[in-house]
């Protein structure tokens, strides 16, 4: 009797992390015909969105921050603000009937054969045909191992805990880090009440304004991504001449190093929301780096000792992959950042993919929206593979059997 051959069953994708980059991939893998599943750690998607600072919008336009098949409504306006990012997500979740399971953490991942196992939260073991790790840039708070960091008997946080100005308000304080999360904090304490706000700089970065006569940086860095680096530093450093002012007596002065130049170290330029105004009227003041601890005291790089009563450090973050996927080999780079990304898998681990993990002059949300349909070409096309072969030696021993 003939026997009618059985599709294959192909494991569910797994998408680690629930954020944007984790959200879009799913919505455009669902998109494709993919079965992806989304493991979040936290109760809720957007969790990272959740517990930023109150005064934080979007750095990139509405219209080129939406994620694959839902637009960012009007209403929102052209900066969005961090709640209505989280409202956004929510949203994007319920539209594309996402399958979030929250409240679990993936602790290891592993490859078995053509399989991928991930071992998380409460002893479980899932297996998956491919595995789009987005956990996030901003993962682990880094906090620097300064001397004296561990008895320094005054107020230390990192700038993940930030959240207004109003606990700091008559307060001494010193932020540490022009990052744009460090510039951003500085300005804020600055209008909302602290008595004084300092502001420890390192390396001095790129200033740029957010609109200059109402176009937005970000189509600038869409429009320079490709071009030569050394081409970029030229232009970037003529119009900065004409676009932002020069700091130099208030202790930024302008970098040696190019824009471009920079951006390909890691580093993106600050985009101005106040600190330029707040420095320039005295709100903000610029000190040396800092360099450790001892008492009550914070040490900078240029002999100098201060007594804040608050220490706020934007010193950045980990990406914490190492636990996850370290032990694999070919993934991680001696820094732990992912050696390939996007559609693009690490070559001893096909079927793993990661989004998420640059800081693109263009636009983060855009370019993971880019990457989710990207990726979910490349997932969908291999999966097509996968089935085709393993559908050839059912249809051979249907055929056998029939014959016989």
């Amino acid at each position: 009797m003939a026997t009618t051959p059985q599709q294959p069953t192909l494991h569910p994708v797994y998408v680690i992390g629930g954020g944007p980059g984790g959200l879009a991939v799913a919505a455009a893998l669902r998109g494709r015909g993919v079965r992806a599943v989304v493991l979040e750690k936290s109760d809720a998607v957007g969790a990272s969105w959740r517990t930023h600072y109150d005064r934080l919008r979007l750095h990139t336009t509405r219209r080129l921050s939406a994620l694959p098949g839902l637009r960012i409504p009007r209403s929102f306006g052209r900066w969005v603000a961090r709640a209505d990012v989280v409202r956004y997500l929510e949203k994007y979740a319920e539209k594309h009937e996402l399958d979030v399971v929250t409240g679990v953490e993936v602790h290891r991942v592993e490859r078995t054969g053509t399989e991928w196992v991930l071992h998380a939260t409460g002893g479980r073991r899932l297996v998956a045909s491919a595995v789009v790790v987005a956990t996030g840039y901003n993962h682990t708070p880094r906090l620097p191992d300064w001397p004296g960091r561990d008895a320094y008997r005054g107020e230390l946080n990192h700038a993940r805990s930030y959240r207004n100005p109003q606990p700091y308000a008559g307060k001494d304080v010193l932020v540490v880090g022009i990052g744009n999360t460090g510039a951003e904090i500085a300005a804020d304490l600055a209008e909302g009440g602290a008595k004084r706000v300092r502001l420890a700089v390192r390396t001095v970065p790129h200033i740029v304004k957010r609109t200059t006569a109402g176009w937005p940086a970000q189509r600038s860095g869409i429009l320079i991504r490709r071009l030569p680096a050394r081409l970029v530093d030229r232009i970037g450093a003529l119009l900065a001449r004409f676009a932002t002012p020069d700091l130099t007596a208030y202790g930024l002065p302008r970098p040696d190093t190019g824009i471009a130049t920079r951006q390909r170290e890691g580093a993106v330029p600050v985009q101005d929301v106040g600190l330029i105004d707040a420095v320039r009227a005295g709100k903000v003041e610029i000190v040396a780096a800092v360099e450790g601890f001892e008492g009550d005291e914070v040490l900078l790089a240029d002999g100098t000792r201060i007594a804040p009563e608050a220490v706020i450090a934007a010193t950045g973050y980990r990406r914490a992959l190492e636990p996850l996927l370290g032990h694999l080999d070919g993934v991680l780079d001696a820094h732990g950042r992912p050696v390939a990304h996007g559609a693009r898998c690490p070559r001893e681990a096909p079927g793993l993919y990661f989004t998420g993990f640059t800081n693109p002059i263009s636009g983060m949300l855009r370019e993971l929206a880019i990457d989710a349909e990207k990726i979910a070409r490349r997932v969908a096309r291999a999966e097509r593979t996968a089935a085709k072969s393993a559908a050839r030696p059912a249809a051979r021993s249907s055929a056998i059997a029939s014959r016989g």
